[in-house]
């Protein structure tokens, strides 16, 4: 009797080689990006164990001190001003990613991306291993801290713009909105690893949650360089013929291009071209307040629970990571709005755009409720989490992914197919603006009472709302059914 094909390797051939290679490029970069996210993570884990309540920690019968007020903390974060000093440690990292990010697309444009996010990876490995190096050496400068905040905020500006021009390079357009809504979660996923990571020493030895996961994201460096293929039409993997037509094709020059301005890759430093382009504006100031809100929460999120909820801090890094599962559950049910996604009903009826705004008009209700009763229980407090979670972690991911995408491959940039970096980097480079400002503020507002601090949080979000409903005037043909649809959800 002869035997058949066995079930596994049957499954395995159904698939063509280019399917395999997209499905690999996607866990690769997935990867990549993870451990980018896991590296930013446990400075938000940290704070709470440089400055702690001592009162409530036993002290070594051994340690002699006066102080019993401080005499746990870590300098110079022991003063009373240390929301400050923690704002200004966020503030380094974020301002130079903000600055870089503008950049930094428009040299992934030019650059190889292998060996561009080969030595981005490499680089933030480096930078964040030496910030958790400074407890071993007893190194109580802010400057230290401050600098290796900064270099490493420049270097991380190497993955957004590359890991999305890569998977650009992949998938085709009508594809993106669902594959790249779920594959967007690598920002919970490390989110969630890198607080776990961090948790686990920051009690014992704080260090050690910034140099494990250095070690991690350099790892992933020396994958990248052996493993990453940038784009489909590498020279290995199309046959002659194809890299014949290839090279023979060029832009058409017809009428449809009236309407915009043509876009020329020729001055890597021109970005008024991209600016141009109808969404580009609105869409960057949107972000720019969403990632207020995102990273607010991401860097100050486990303080807040040690402080008002009262947890120690590995219990509060614990907590937060259900901010970030309820990212996840967000961002694979945004995702569902593409036409080429798997929602049903109500949510099918929603472009990317509009999905968002929805989004953006739920959350600031959610933003009040969580501070008024997000610390009445552990159960609310999960509910809570999780909800915020979903709706500040959805438009996020829609801005940056499927909306970036479709204007990165507006037609008025056929030809110039890396322009997806440029105009990726130009919606998060003014989005990490809102990413830097918003810890900041958090700094600065919280010893004022952390109520303060979520009204500045409920303004974000209302002012990303209402770029996003002006986005849908100028752009949308249904405007007239969705903007009463918004405001309506807006006033319940």
């Amino acid at each position: 009797m002869r035997s058949s094909l066995a079930p596994g390797i049957k499954l395995a051939t159904s698939f063509s080689r280019d399917s395999w290679y997209r499905g690999f490029i996607l866990v690769l970069t997935f990867l990549f990006y993870t451990a980018y996210h896991l590296s930013r993570k446990p400075i938000s884990i940290v704070k709470s164990q440089l400055h702690q309540n001592c009162s409530f920690v036993v002290k070594p019968a051994d340690l002699n001190v006066t102080d019993n007020v401080t005499w746990c903390d870590w300098a110079p974060f022991d003063q009373d001003n240390y929301q400050n000093l923690f704002g200004i440690l966020d503030n380094c990292f974020l301002v130079a990613y903000a600055i870089g990010m503008f950049f930094s697309g428009m040299f992934g444009e030019r650059l190889p991306l292998r060996y561009y996010l080969t030595a981005g990876m490499l680089s933030s490995g480096l930078f964040t291993a030496l910030f958790g190096l400074g407890f071993y050496w007893n190194i109580h400068s802010l400057w230290y801290y401050c600098f290796m905040q900064a270099m490493n905020g420049l270097v991380q500006t190497t993955g957004w713009p590359a890991v999305v021009a890569c998977v650009g390079n992949w998938f085709g357009k009508g594809k993106r909105g669902f594959i790249m809504g779920v594959w967007n979660s690598h920002t919970s996923v490390g989110n969630i690893l890198g607080s776990l990571i961090a948790g686990a020493f920051v009690s014992s030895a704080w260090g050690m949650s910034f140099i494990v996961p250095g070690i991690i994201i350099g790892t992933t460096g020396v994958i990248c360089f052996f493993f990453l293929v940038e784009s489909k039409f590498s020279s290995f993997l199309t046959t002659p013929r194809c890299r014949l037509q290839r090279s023979t094709l060029r832009p058409s020059a017809s009428g449809e291009l009236s309407a915009y301005r043509s876009v020329s890759p020729g001055s890597m430093w021109n970005l008024f071209p991209y600016i141009y382009l109808q969404g580009v504006v609105e869409f960057s100031l949107c972000l720019l307040f969403a990632k207020l809100v995102s990273y607010t929460f991401l860097y100050w999120l486990p303080l807040y629970i040690a402080n008002v909820a009262h947890f120690d801090p590995k219990g509060a890094g614990d907590m937060s990571t259900l901010f970030d599962v309820g990212g996840i559950v967000g961002k694979w049910a945004a995702s569902s709005c593409s036409p080429h996604g798997f929602g049903v009903g109500v949510v099918m009826l929603l472009l990317p755009s509009q999905a968002s705004n929805v989004c953006l008009c739920c959350l600031f209700q959610a933003l009040f409720l969580y501070n008024r009763i997000g610390q009445n229980g552990v159960p609310t407090t999960i509910g809570m989490l999780l909800l915020c979670g979903a709706l500040v972690n959805g438009p996020y991911a829609l801005i940056t992914t499927a909306v970036s995408a479709d204007l990165g491959t507006h037609e008025c940039l056929r030809g110039n197919s890396r322009a997806l970096s440029t105009v990726t980097a130009i919606i998060d480079g003014t989005g990490s603006i809102g990413a830097a400002v918003g810890p900041l503020l958090a700094g600065l507002i919280s010893p004022t009472g952390w109520n303060n601090v979520f009204y500045m949080l409920i303004v974000a979000d209302v002012l990303a709302c209402l770029l996003s409903v002006l986005h849908w005037e100028m752009g949308c043909k249904h405007s007239l059914f969705y903007l009463p649809l918004s405001l309506a959800i807006a006033l319940i």
